[in-house]
């Protein structure tokens, strides 16, 4: 009778311990498929709307009258025109992106030091100029800065220039730039929340000055979103296109206003050459991005 009763209270103690796991594995497996399921339609809009297009334009790209091959890319690097799309689009992304990020840096430290009220209507600012894009931009920038342009008549009278020409490569790095501010004042302003005071007042204590600060403490702590920022106002240059097709109509030679061409048939409609063109696109920014990663990488290793 004893020996019996032994082993049900055994039985018993390895039954409950089973029985509790399971009770605190149930909700955890349910919170998991939950959140599966909520992440369902995200990945179904990114599938058909990123990987899909993006699948559908690799393909492509490799088809062309010829058969298929690399044809389409070899008439691309064999063609100056497609050469100089390329490289417009490269140095107006550089410039725009350089510029309009150190303007960027000191409007985002100056953010910090000023009022709350005050920075409130900046960011506001910022956020809803950020959008501000496409024929609305072009529109104002040729009242301001165009050949007749308000600003530009402006300082022609006070002798600071004696000609200035929206339409040109300079004249769209200006128009870049502009875009490309408010972008990265959103980008920069929360990294400077890393920079925390009580390091300036030590390292000035140690007898360091605002350069040893900054060279030592503030850059290396602010490298890898300065970096990321970077790679993002790249991208933001090379793929815009609604502001400079209107203000240029399509005449000044771009990547994405070659693609467009290319697309709807404005000079010859081949959308096999616009996916090639798309696909170099795409391998300039992977290209970047890869860059981007072992700078970051290796500024964390410095940094350590």
């Amino acid at each position: 009778m004893s020996a019996s009763f032994e082993q049900s209270a055994k039985l018993a103690d390895t039954t409950l311990p089973k029985a509790a796991t399971r009770s605190r594995l149930t909700p955890r497996l349910k919170g998991k498929w939950l959140a599966l399921l909520c992440l369902l339609p995200f990945a179904l809009f990114f599938i058909v709307f990123q990987i899909a297009p993006l699948l559908w334009v690799a393909v492509n790209s490799l088809h062309s009258a010829e058969g298929w091959g690399l044809a389409n890319f070899a008439k691309i690097f064999a063609s100056k025109f497609y050469l100089q799309a390329i490289k417009h689009s490269l140095q107006i992304a550089f410039w725009s992106s350089l510029l309009g990020m150190a303007i960027a840096i000191l409007g985002s430290y100056s953010l910090r030091q000023v009022d709350s009220k005050l920075r409130d209507f900046v960011m506001a600012f910022s956020n809803m100029t950020s959008n501000f894009a496409g024929v609305p931009l072009a529109f104002a920038f040729i009242i301001l800065l165009g050949f007749n342009g308000a600003l530009t008549l402006l300082l022609k009278q006070m002798g600071l220039i004696e000609s200035f020409n929206l339409y040109s490569k300079t004249g769209l790095i200006v128009l870049y730039t502009y875009f490309q501010i408010p972008l990265g004042v959103l980008l920069l302003y929360p990294a400077f929340d890393a920079l925390r005071q009580d390091w300036r007042e030590s390292a000035a204590l140690l007898g360091a000055g605002t350069w040893d600060f900054w060279r030592h403490i503030g850059l290396p702590v602010l490298t890898p979103a300065l970096l990321g920022t970077f790679v993002i106002l790249l991208a933001n240059a090379l793929g815009a296109y609604a502001t400079v097709y209107y203000l240029t109509t399509g005449n000044f030679n771009l990547m994405p206003i070659r693609i467009a061409g290319l697309v709807s048939g404005d000079i010859s409609l081949d959308p096999n050459l616009a996916s090639a063109l798309a696909m170099i696109l795409v391998g300039l920014m992977a290209l970047i991005t890869l860059v981007h990663q072992l700078l970051l990488k290796r500024s964390q290793h410095v940094s350590r």
